[in-house]
């Protein structure tokens, strides 16, 4: 077994390693999420906990860690007798990305269960984790329904697995921590909740410290066992502060003070749900024991919110996870005077002829808050808006006057404020795809409604029972039956089809040309790219964004799940030039060749955004409309988002969808119920053709 990187040699992170240490002496707080760029040394900090948990006593030969003080009464491997057990390690167990839901909760043997009806159940990484760590590196690039099925478990302390009339549970304790990089997507609002505490990590901008952290590393590389061994009287300590911190826990008090505190600070900052004031109570309550105390204080209160509250406030993937300190300090200190005159006028009711007051106790002295904890930021100040004099019929609907030139080219203009972003209709790929699991088109998938049978191919994890019986009962008077029981053979068994909805690859097209730089039509159009945007978001897309304008075409957002990145370049992108819209094209075209080499399985959206005008070269509208059929002859799902607006319009747009295989809707019908379906029936022609 390698030796791992020593916790106490990790350089910086203060917030990252108090977090990791209070689920440690209190695992109830509900787990860690780090979420922070990459090479910032979030998976050594995880894995380097693992050495400092206690070691765990466990019932001989029960393959789910049950503690033998108190053995779990519907353990599979029980009943079992009380007893002294064993001692072992405490376990970190990692989840892969690329898990299966068996390999996580478990898997029955369903050709015994069915033929000889015998529990026969293989544990998953969910009965390894109990009473250890679950780490998964990259979470939010896992499965949705893994997602939930790993946090129900965190939140229950138990896995259920029901399948065909068969029924397992286990218990499954353990403290879970998840890794991201806010990059690659967002988690779901929902889903960022159900952790108990969120820390942001970034490398240090100090020479002295990155130095150290380079210097640490190469010694660590060189000799890790030596370099272990240069720490172990720290991880010693460390180690026996936790045991210190959970005998001490139960003893914590958390006064009604405390609790006023702790719930207005939560009212303040508008957090859905009470599961905020719960860890915000557990997590202060593990604060004053991690520093020696029996009672909670103001400043427990505080760092609380800062590791509680941050990852709660978002409501969709373009809010910054943030707290204002600011706030919450006038908060926390509205409520401890609101407190302290309470107590005092108790006090002046209950003995008329009070003596004088002492000061007034504001304790602390257990941990410092947290240091640079990222601030709610403000809203930036609206930048120049530009208008276009070409425009005569949209410049005059605005009387402010025209942006700027700014620099980057003849007209450029500077970038515009979106308008704000609306709810629009699905838009989807038509046919069966069976790309990644997501919420936009039907494929097929491991989830949803199930449509037909066919043969495992490999380990079979979601058994069609009807097809199954069908195939075996022909075969039973050969095999020799003569009970109830079903004789079922391995060549019997059948795999059930299921239908769900997938993911796609969302590919945005926009003109940023200067017949699009009006101020109204263009914070138009970036409203509408953010609603499409927020829909993608939630329905699991990945989002990629090609612009033109001037004299070229550029990938401003390569494909990724982060659609808050390509919110960010669309709030700067500035407008201005003529409108090569063959280039634009051609540009998605060769993205989407690359992204089909890249992960064929997931099936593309265009979605081009522009008014039709094509100017700039020879014979711009020819080289547009052969772009675009390359587009269609291939069977690329498109829609054009038609931008054109006064009272003379060309219908340039929608000559567009035609040559695309597509549709076209205004900016008016996104938001209307009249575009449900629309790409599907816009395209299946093209790719009959096709």
């Amino acid at each position: 077994m390698s030796t791992r990187y020593p916790f106490t040699a990790v350089v910086g992170m203060d917030d990252l390693r108090l977090a990791l240490l209070l689920n440690a002496v209190s695992p109830a707080v509900g787990g860690v999420l780090v979420r922070g760029e990459k090479g910032t040394a979030k998976s050594t900090a995880v894995r380097a906990l693992a050495d400092l948990l206690p070691a765990v006593a466990v019932v001989a030969g029960c393959r789910f860690s049950c503690d033998p003080a108190a053995p779990d009464p519907e353990c599979p491997d029980g009943p079992h007798e009380s007893g002294p057990g064993t001692a072992r390690a405490a376990r970190m167990v990692e989840l892969p990305v690329g898990a299966s839901e068996d390999r996580l909760v478990g898997a029955l043997d369903i050709e015994r269960a069915l033929g000889e009806g015998v529990k026969s159940f293989e544990p998953g990484l969910l009965a390894d984790a109990h009473r250890g760590i679950l780490y998964v590196d990259e979470v939010n690039l896992l499965h949705d329904h893994l997602i939930d099925l790993l946090l129900d478990a965190a939140a229950m302390g138990s896995s259920y697995v029901e399948r065909e009339g068969v029924s397992v549970r286990h218990a499954a304790r353990f403290l879970l921590v998840g890794t991201m990089n806010p990059e690659e997507g967002e988690l779901r609002p929902q889903l960022l909740d159900r952790f108990g505490l969120t820390v942001e990590v970034a490398a240090s901008r100090e020479p002295e410290q990155r130095v150290e952290v380079v210097r640490r590393r190469l010694a660590y590389d060189d000799d890790p066992a030596g370099f272990a061994a240069r720490w172990a009287e720290d991880e010693g300590a460390l180690r026996q502060r936790i045991v210190a911190a959970r005998e001490l826990l139960p003893s914590v008090t958390l006064g009604d003070a405390v609790l006023l505190q702790i719930a207005a600070t939560c009212a303040a900052f508008e957090v859905d749900g009470m599961r905020a004031d719960i860890v915000m109570a557990r997590t202060a309550t593990a604060l004053a024991a991690w520093a020696g105390r029996t009672e909670v204080t103001s400043d427990d209160v505080r760092q609380a919110a800062l590791l509680a509250l941050p990852h709660r406030r978002r409501r969709n993937p373009f809010d910054a996870p943030g707290l204002d300190q600011d706030k919450l300090d006038e908060t926390l200190e509205q409520f401890k005077d609101e407190q302290s005159t309470s107590e005092r006028s108790k006090d002046e009711d209950d003995d008329p002829d009070p003596g004088p007051e002492g000061p007034g106790g504001g304790g602390g002295g257990g941990v410092p808050p947290q240091g640079d904890s990222p601030e709610n930021p403000a809203e930036s100040p609206e930048p120049p808006e530009s208008s276009d004099a070409s425009e005569s019929s949209e410049s005059s609907e605005s009387t402010e006057p025209s942006a700027a030139p700014v620099p980057g080219g003849p007209g450029e203009r500077a970038a515009v404020k979106a308008a704000e972003p609306f709810r629009t209709k699905m838009l989807s790929v038509p046919g069966l795809g069976e790309g990644a699991a997501g919420r936009r088109s039907r494929a097929r998938t491991d989830h949803g409604r199930t449509t037909g049978s066919r043969r495992p191919q490999g380990a079979l994890t979601k058994l069609h029972l009807a097809a199954t019986v069908q195939a075996a009962a022909p075969h039973q008077r050969a095999r020799g039956r003569s009970g109830r029981g079903l004789v079922v053979r391995r060549d019997d068994l059948r795999q059930a089809t299921r239908e769900g909805r997938e993911g796609n690859l969302v590919l945005f097209v926009v003109d940023a040309s200067g017949s699009m730089a009006a101020r109204q039509r263009m914070s138009a159009v970036k409203g509408a790219v953010l609603s499409l945007l927020l829909d993608a978001y939630q329905r699991r897309d990945k989002v990629g964004l090609v612009t033109f304008r001037g004299k070229d075409a550029e990938l401003a957002l390569p494909p990724t799940s982060s659609v808050d990145a390509a919110a960010a370049r669309l709030e700067t992108l500035p407008t201005g030039g003529r409108t090569p819209l063959a280039a634009g094209l051609l540009k998605a075209h060769d993205v989407l060749r690359v992204e089909r080499l890249r992960d064929p399985s997931r099936r593309p959206l265009l979605v081009v955004v522009t008014d039709g005008r094509a100017t700039g070269g020879p014979e711009p509208v020819a080289l547009g409309a052969r772009a675009a059929r390359l587009h269609a002859g291939e069977g690329t799902a498109s829609v054009v988002v038609d931008c054109e607006s006064g009272m003379v319009r060309l219908g340039l747009a929608g000559e567009l969808a035609r040559e695309l295989g597509g549709t076209a809707v205004t900016l008016d019908e996104l938001r209307a119920d009249s575009i449900a379906g629309l790409v599907k029936d816009a395209t299946a022609p093209s790719r009959r053709a096709a």
